[in-house]
């Protein structure tokens, strides 16, 4: 699978990331993030509400 170009930083490349829903089921693709951590840019869909651009940060 060829990952997309960030769009933001057109450094890093998006990933896409997996979940696992409310009843137990895995969602396939629910999240992709920027692989560069400068840019830390992340799209991702909630109860099918897509929200964008929360940057990333580690925890602690």
């Amino acid at each position: 699978m060829e990952l997309p170009k960030c769009q933001k930083c057109n450094n890093g490349l998006l990933i896409p990331l997996s979940d696992y829903g409310q009843e137990g089921a895995s969602v396939m693709y629910k999240a992709w993030a920027c692989t560069n951590p400068d840019c830390g840019f992340s799209l991702r869909v909630d109860k099918g509400e897509i929200t964008y651009g929360k940057k990333i940060e580690p925890k602690h």
